[in-house]
């Protein structure tokens, strides 16, 4: 069946091995996707939304870039909402709920009118080397289908153990068993191994719930979408969430299944998500809050099945489901199938290079829950990097890495391999240094030139691109060059409470003020003329508003990540031997001896290693 030599093999048909396996077939590689079940490609195996905090901005860089995702989720959205709207736009960040049966099938036909794209289901038990080479992968049948690049996307599979109370079963998600074989061959090769562990809740039936005793949540009034091509529309209806709470009789009766908790019973003992916990981790560590938040979310716009949001669990199902019971709308509740908790193998990111591919076996390369981090958004976007870089290896072209001022890609894939991670590791907005810059509004303008100049992104999508920026452009232009008298601009200031003016100004400093919005300028006949002559959109509109309003802001944070990226430019040696800097601190020669980082301002990150070790390895580099 595999007489030829495939370009890439990607193993596993998650998020984070659907965007690899698109990327490297749209950039012209022969590919293969192998999966244990070609059904199940792009499955949500937790909650049935993508986006959110930070991760709504990884969904707009993954499609600026020319992946599937942000078109998937606009598809298949049932709900939509910009989350911190009430904060400044660095914080905005879309999400949507989804239909999960629709989000896997929109995924898999995608995938299937994708050329240069083959499939294959089977369990792969092995990869193959030669020297320090990949050169294919072994599958549970015996097959050896070689290949000139290979991207692990295992999810929770390598050997993943799944957790309900006192019972133990192996599986990589309910209901699939688990996959075995690879561990044993990278550990072998010398890579290291770890456990991590993540957990999901109870899945209801929406009959059974009393939701007029529930605070709805509806959608956005005027919703937007993920994706900047056309080929998407944002939502006309959209279903409705609900919250609730728990209480102090459900945190009573969870601490009755403590005894027979496998997070407290020693079962587990592996870390899971920091800020993903379990409901019995939160009452244990939060012992003083009498009642925590539940959402309430649809699995999709027909089914009748829900998802508990907020109660991830491992407690016996017994005990699940009489705490449950005394949950406000849940008195009658009926389960579709418990919460459980599960352990999986994963490898220590410091073990990559920016390109994801492992510095032990050239031409290999890791993508999603194997590098340790959790949720659908950081897969998918490590996957998104891996196929490309798999593919520009392949042609013997240069990698394609961005730089943490860049893309919130970029900080995700440096902070794993610089700093690594021992815990599910989940992005924030927090984690970004430069995020003014790295605003989910402007991924298009960040990403989409980078992606086209190597042969992803389409000469559609870089057109649209050039269109909106123009437009942007030409807009804050109108306001830097426009006058306004004070006859005109008085009013509009004096009903926001702003001081007047005494003689005509420009726009941009009336706009510049905090408490001045662009519906304001709108009031004004010359803004308002200028937009429908030139018909410009929510999206150009929002732009220009925050590219006034912002200036100041975002040119000092262009000028500070100049400055550090001064130090991107000095490249250490591949095989630099740290030990001859006796001036070191022995913690930073270890520390760097490890990771072996490629440039100084990737050594700077490197928890443990001070300015002071910088200093001296900038000097003995004669700088």
């Amino acid at each position: 069946m595999f007489e030829k030599e495939y370009d890439v093999i990607v193993v596993g048909g998650g998020h984070a091995g659907s965007e690899a396996a698109a990327a490297a077939a749209n950039m012209g590689s022969k590919t293969l996707l192998i999966t244990m079940n070609l059904q199940n490609i792009a499955q949500m195996s937790c909650n049935p939304a993508m986006g959110g905090i930070a991760k709504g901005q990884i969904v707009r860089e993954i499609d600026a870039l020319g992946g599937y995702s942000g078109i998937v989720s606009d598809k298949t959205a049932i709900q939509f909402k910009m989350l911190n709207k009430s904060k400044g736009p660095a914080m905005w960040s879309p999400r949507v709920q989804s239909d999960r049966m629709r989000f896997a099938e929109t995924w898999r036909l995608m995938l299937e009118q994708t050329e240069n794209l083959d499939f294959y289901q089977e369990m792969v038990s092995g990869i193959m080397v030669e020297g320090d080479r990949v050169v294919g992968v072994k599958t549970s049948l015996g097959l050896a289908v070689r290949a000139k690049s290979v991207i692990l996307t295992n999810g929770t599979f390598l050997n993943g153990l799944i957790h309900i109370g006192e019972k133990q079963f192996g599986g990589g998600r309910a209901g699939e068993k688990a996959a075995t074989g690879i561990t044993k061959d990278l550990v072998d090769l010398g890579f290291d191994a770890g456990r991590m562990k993540t957990g999901t809740p109870p899945r209801v039936d929406g009959r059974s719930l009393d939701f007029s005793k529930m605070i709805i949540q509806p959608g956005d009034d005027s919703p937007e979408k993920f994706s900047y091509l056309d080929i998407t529309q944002p939502l006309k209806e959209q279903r409705p969430c609900h919250m609730t709470y728990t209480s102090s009789t459900v945190h009573e009766l969870l601490k009755e299944g403590f005894d027979r908790s496998p997070m407290f019973n020693g079962a587990i003992k592996s870390l899971g998500p920091r800020y993903c916990p379990s409901i019995e981790d939160k009452i244990n560590r939060f012992a003083h809050k009498d009642r925590h938040q539940l959402f309430v979310e649809p699995e999709g716009w027909d089914t009748v099945e829900y998802y508990v949001n907020g109660f991830s669990t491992s407690l016996p199902e017994d005990v699940q489901f009489k705490a449950l019971r005394q949950v406000a709308g849940f008195e009658n509740v009926k389960f579709f199938r418990p919460g459980y908790a599960i352990e999986y193998d994963y490898f220590p990111p410091t073990q990559l290079k920016h390109t994801l591919e492992t510095k032990l076996v050239s031409g290999l390369y890791f993508a999603g829950q194997i590098n340790g981090t959790t949720g659908y958004e950081e897969a998918a976007s490590q996957g998104l990097m891996a196929g490309i870089n798999a593919h520009l290896k392949v042609c013997a072209k240069d990698p394609f890495i961005l730089k943490r001022n860049e893309a919130y890609i970029g900080v995700l894939i440096d902070d794993l391999i610089t700093k690594g991670t021992e815990e599910p590791y989940r992005m924030f907005t927090s984690r970004a240094e430069y995020r003014t810059l790295l605003r989910q509004d402007n991924a298009d303008f960040r990403l989409t030139p980078k992606s086209h100049a190597i042969g992803l992104a389409t000469e559609d999508r870089l057109r649209k691109m050039d269109e909106k920026k123009e437009k942007s452009d030409n807009f804050v232009a109108f306001f830097k060059e426009t006058s306004v008298t004070p006859e005109v601009i008085n009013p509009i200031l004096e009903n926001k409470e702003s001081a007047p003016v005494a003689q005509s100004d420009k726009m941009f400093k009336m706009f510049s003020r905090p408490n001045i919005t662009m519906d304001d300028m709108r009031t004004i006949d010359d803004v308002e003329r200028y937009i429908q002559e030139h018909h410009l959109d929510h999206e150009v509109l929002q732009q220009a508003e925050i590219q006034v309003k912002y200036a100041g802001y975002i040119q000092k944070e262009k000028n500070n990540a100049d400055k550090l990226n001064r130090l991107e430019g000095i490249k250490i040696p591949e095989n630099f031997d740290y030990n001859r800097l006796k001036s070191l601190s022995y913690e930073a020669r270890e520390k760097l001896s490890t990771i072996k980082p490629t440039t100084v301002s990737q050594a700077s990150r490197i928890s443990g290693v001070s300015p002071n070790d910088i200093s001296v390895m900038l000097v003995y580099m004669g700088r």
